[in-house]
């Protein structure tokens, strides 16, 4: 347990009632309409979405994952955190392609980019998806802040995954986005500050860089200081094959959407920027940040395994950051390192609570059951699906032991059998709604059985995560693909107005060509809007 003072308390209470206060100042505009309540009104400047990327993907899950894989791999797990390069391309292709299309949601940019029945499946799909996933990110989120919480003061696990997760659930459920971003903003700076005090704090503790150096190099551990220790080409834990998957996951990435669990969450704040141009350096600005957090925590973690370099239990080392930070930071400070934890993890709970209603709200609710419903009628549904999602992040929360076997585990069910998909969809005319709706339910069976079914019946051996990756892929394009070509492409009308509001990148020459017989080469959807 770790002993709070009154200064410590301090902090934590005055930044609670900063969060909830900031809910209550912002109810007015969140109950607007609508697209206040999940877009701010689609009018934010670049750097308030991109504060809000960069605090939603700071969590209390995210030290524990990247701790885990620091303390096992050094610092070349680090590359286990590069999937965010994808960022970069996207802020300058498929972001401002998304952002074009003015669509609430991923879900409804499929019967933007699709038509018919296809896209009517693929769009109901994606919706329940999203909310089972927001469900699914908010219980590890949640159970992370149970672990902290149980650490810090011997709570129950449920305890802190209920507290402050409600806490959080206040200003959300008043103010919506609204809230969320702002808060976002708030908690973000407070983040930062406390990441580079707590890892500069944690390295001064081991002795600084030179004595940490020292002390690796005496352990006989000198490939930790490696970013490239590769273990071979295809052998050891960490192979260069591996390595080079990372690598095409993360960059060819970017031309999709929905490449990562992460594009859902950042498809909010595209289309909640109020340009096209906010929209691509939120996306650019919020992934750099992300790269200089992880840098500092990788650092850090050495330092910790200086200090503590005979830990073998994943649970127990998952804790280091936290630990740099509780055992060795002042009286005072302590109070402020825990609002901050405080801090990151409730604008990842404000995030995925209000990304999760949206769909639940406009693609569920307003587009299949009330196609006429009132605006108060909608952001009254939005606040009955938050809270919806704030019970079932309960109960996925108290199934969760590990945490980085989770979240790999989510990240390959979400990089595998429809990364290529995702991508084809914005590249190639001729992908066509059947193919997409068709990879999405091959790869789920596909990952339960690569990845845990068929390795415990002993009927394929357990795969190391770049072979699960590019068997998904392998095995779902041998379903997609053929069901592409055997069903007809979509309909003409559809993709030429899809194509002069969006202007996609790839192989469109057919839809171009047509676009410019009918006279609408040039002509942008967006533009007439003033989005531009």
């Amino acid at each position: 347990m770790v002993v709070f003072g009154f200064l410590d308390w301090f902090w934590l209470f005055l930044f609670i009632v900063l969060m909830i206060v900031c809910g209550v100042l912002f109810y007015r505009l969140g109950k607007r309409s609508m697209s206040d309540f999940f877009l701010a009104g689609r009018g934010l400047p670049w750097w308030l979405p991109a504060a809000s990327v960069y605090a939603t993907h700071s969590a209390t899950d995210t030290p524990i994952w990247i701790s885990g894989v620091i303390y096992q791999h050094g610092l070349r797990g680090i590359w286990y955190t590069f999937f965010s390069a994808w960022c970069a391309i996207s802020a300058f292709a498929s972001t401002k392609i998304f952002r074009r299309s003015l669509a609430y949601t991923q879900a409804e940019w499929q019967t933007i980019r699709f038509s018919g029945l296809g896209a009517e499946l693929l769009r109901g799909w994606i919706a329940g998806w999203q909310v089972f996933m927001n469900m699914f990110v908010l219980g590890w989120v949640g159970i992370a802040m149970g672990k902290v919480c149980h650490y810090l003061f011997n709570w129950p696990e449920w305890l802190g995954l209920i507290l402050f997760s409600s806490l959080c659930a206040v200003y959300v459920l008043a103010s919506g986005y609204w809230g969320v971003v702002m808060a976002d903003f708030q908690q973000g700076v407070i983040a930062f500050a406390v990441i580079i005090i707590v890892s500069i704090w944690g390295i001064a503790a081991a002795g600084g860089p030179h004595t940490i150096i020292a002390k690796i190099n005496s352990l006989g551990q000198s490939w930790r200081l490696n970013p490239f220790a590769f273990t071979g080409v295809a052998s050891g834990d960490f192979p260069l094959v591996w390595f080079l998957t990372m690598l095409v996951i993360a960059v060819i990435g970017g031309f999709g959407m929905g490449t990562s669990i992460d594009w859902y969450p950042e498809a909010q704040r595209i289309q909640s920027a109020k340009t096209i141009r906010d929209a691509s350096y939120s996306i650019w600005a919020g992934s750099a940040l992300i790269v200089i957090r992880n840098s500092l925590w990788a650092v850090a973690i050495l330092a910790f395994f200086t200090i503590y370099p005979h830990i073998s239990s994943t649970v127990e080392y998952e804790m280091a950051w936290y630990r740099l930070g509780f055992e060795f930071l002042p009286v005072g400070l302590v109070g402020f390192f825990f609002a901050a934890i405080v801090a990151i993890h409730l604008s990842t709970v404000s995030t995925h609570l209000n990304l999760g209603a949206s769909y639940a709200t406009r693609d569920l609710y307003n587009h299949y059951y009330r196609p006429k419903a009132s605006e108060k009628e909608l952001i009254w549904v939005g606040r009955i699906s938050t809270l919806i999602l704030l019970l079932g992040s309960f109960i996925y929360g108290m199934m969760m032991q590990e945490i980085t076997q989770w979240l790999i585990f989510a990240l390959w069910i979400m990089a595998a059998g429809i990364w290529l998909p995702s991508i084809l969809q914005v590249v190639w005319w001729r992908f066509n709604s059947w193919g997409y709706l068709s990879s999405w339910i091959v790869n789920l069976g596909l990952s339960w059985l690569v990845v845990w079914v068929l390795p415990e019946f002993h009927v394929i051996p357990v795969l190391p995560d770049y072979l699960q990756f590019w068997t998904m892929m392998v095995l779902g394009a041998l379903i997609y693909i053929p069901l592409t070509f055997l069903t007809p492409p979509e309909d003409m009308n559809r993709l030429v107005k899809y194509y002069v509001m969006s202007r996609p990148l790839g192989w469109w020459k057919p839809v171009r060509e047509e676009a410019v017989r009918r006279g609408l080469k040039g002509f942008s959807v967006v533009q007439s809007k003033g989005g531009i």
